[in-house]
């Protein structure tokens, strides 16, 4: 016996109803269609964060392109697991385009993010950013004596 998919035909339904409801109903709901995309994990230490997405079937890395903002992790890029000769009858693996956006607990530095891809996973480890509270202080030069 073949285990119960809820979600098998929510394509299809979605397609029907969207005549129904129009575009605007669905918009609300974008974000849960966007995650059963890609699964991620966000796991958070004192002055890190680590964000692993499962992203099978990428064949390069550069697939895919990832954005900091201070408050913020985007990710985007494309899933193809490069079936070809089948009839695809069940979709457990999201394939497409994929955007996910992420606001993160604290501010993260631009300038030292890691990000690798390993066995279908992506692993991105940010930085908390600290601002700095300590004075610095600036040294006046002499001018030039005018002769």
């Amino acid at each position: 016996m073949m285990p119960f998919n809820q979600f098998k035909n929510m394509g299809d339904w979605r397609k029907q109803w969207d005549q129904f409801f129009g575009d605007e109903f669905w918009n609300g709901f974008e974000p849960y269609f966007q995650n059963m995309q890609t699964q991620t994990n966000l796991y958070k230490k004192e002055n890190e964060l680590l964000c692993v997405m499962c992203l099978p079937g990428l064949v390069n890395p550069e697939q895919v392109q990832l954005y900091v903002r201070p408050q913020q992790l985007e990710v985007k890029g494309q899933i193809n697991l490069g079936i070809q000769g089948y009839e695809l009858i069940e979709e457990g693996i999201a394939q497409g385009d994929f955007q996910r956006s992420f606001e993160l607990p604290f501010p993260v530095r631009d300038d030292k993010v890691d990000a690798t891809y390993e066995n279908g996973l992506l692993f991105i480890q940010l930085h908390r950013h600290i601002p700095s509270d300590t004075k610095k202080q600036i040294i006046i030069q002499h001018g030039i004596k005018k002769g």
